[in-house]
């Protein structure tokens, strides 16, 4: 598989993604965060709302796979704040202790996807490029 058609497919591996965690956790609240089911309405509140954002989240992954050539930019920014979660979720677990093992998977799955979306970001990009310095003069 080409640099370009894997970027393309885990960007929006990571848009479907989003957007199905992001509503179910809108739908289910705390049923939907493992180790939390008795976490009351505060937590419920925050998880439905923080849902939501990452449907969106998803939404903009959705987006930036449909573009051409995909925006290397787009790509790094979407990104880290996929990493950032996964450096909140160290944080947490050095803070307040080992969580549910599903978040543990779940932060192994944002440090070994964030580095190889950061690898692939400017793929399309550079792809689309060559295929430019490739054309006859005049041709559009």
């Amino acid at each position: 598989m080409s640099q370009v058609k894997a970027l393309r497919l885990l960007a929006s591996v990571m848009g479907w993604a989003g957007v199905a965690i992001g509503l179910f956790h809108v739908l289910a609240g705390n049923l939907a965060i493992p180790g939390a089911t008795s976490a009351g309405p505060t937590v419920d509140s925050l998880g439905r709302f923080l849902g939501a954002t990452f449907a969106g989240y998803g939404l903009a992954w959705l987006w930036v796979a449909r573009q051409s050539p995909i925006p290397a930019l787009a790509v790094r920014w979407l990104t880290a704040v996929f990493f950032l979660g996964a450096l909140g979720r160290i944080l947490s677990l050095a803070v307040e202790g080992r969580p549910h093992w599903f978040q543990l998977a779940l932060g192994g799955v944002e440090l070994v996807v964030s580095p190889i979306l950061f690898w692939l970001s400017g793929a399309d990009e550079a792809a689309s490029r060559a295929g430019a310095d490739r054309r006859p003069a005049g041709s559009l």
